[in-house]
C-alpha cells in the first residue's frame, strides 16, 4: 500500500470523543422501570417508547431525560435493569406520573463522553462506536476509578448535530 493512501486511510477512522467529569449534586429520579431490559429497544417492547414525552414535560427537570443503566442495588425484584428517568432537585414535591416513582441519588462524579456529531439516520453507528472506546477507556490516568455501584449509568437522546452523549459514574483515586 502506498504511504499515502495508509495515511488517508488511518486518518479517516480517527473520530474524536469529548471527555468531561463533572459533579452531580444530591438529587431525586423520577423513573419508569422495565421488567426485563436491558437496553432501550428491549425497554420499548415492555414499557412502549412514549414514557419520554412524560418525562421531557417534567417542568423542574434538571437536565433531560436520560436512558438508565441501573446498578445492582437500585434495581427492584422483578424489574429491569434499564429505566427511563429525569433528574429533579433533592426537595422535589411535585407531581409523579402514574407508573412512575421517584429516588434518591446520591451526589457523584460523573464521566461523560460525547461523540462527534453524526447524521440522524447513523445513530446505532454513532452508539456502538462510542461504546467501544468507552470500554477500552481507562479512568485511571487521569486519577479516576469505575464507580458504577454510585448511580445509573446513563444516555440522553441521540442527535446527531451534537453527537452521541452517554455518562458512567467515577470516583477520585486516593493518593497515598
Amino acid at each position: 500500500m502506498e504511504k499515502e493512501n495508509l495515511e488517508k486511510k488511518n486518518t479517516d477512522s480517527v473520530k474524536t470523543i469529548f471527555v468531561q467529569v463533572i459533579e452531580k449534586p444530591a438529587r431525586k429520579m423520577i423513573l419508569k422501570r422495565g421488567i426485563k431490559a436491558t437496553d432501550y429497544y428491549e425497554y420499548c417492547e415492555e414499557v412502549g417508547c412514549g414514557i419520554w414525552g412524560l418525562l421531557v414535560s417534567v417542568k423542574e427537570a434538571l437536565y433531560e431525560p436520560a436512558g438508565l443503566w441501573l446498578p445492582p442495588q437500585m434495581v427492584r425484584q422483578g424489574t429491569s435493569v434499564y429505566a427511563q428517568g429525569v433528574e429533579v432537585p433533592a426537595d422535589y414535591s411535585g407531581q409523579i406520573p402514574e407508573g412512575f416513582e421517584i429516588i434518591d441519588l446520591k451526589p457523584c462524579k460523573m464521566m461523560i463522553f460525547q461523540g462527534p456529531p453524526f447524521r440522524d439516520e447513523d445513530f446505532e453507528v454513532a452508539i456502538r462506536d462510542l461504546w467501544d472506546v468507552m470500554k477500552s477507556y481507562n479512568p485511571e490516568i487521569y486519577g479516576f476509578e469505575w464507580a458504577d455501584p454510585d448511580a445509573p449509568r446513563f444516555q440522553i437522546e441521540p442527535q446527531g448535530y451534537r453527537g452521541y452523549i452517554e455518562g458512567r459514574p467515577v470516583r477520585e483515586l486516593s493518593r497515598t
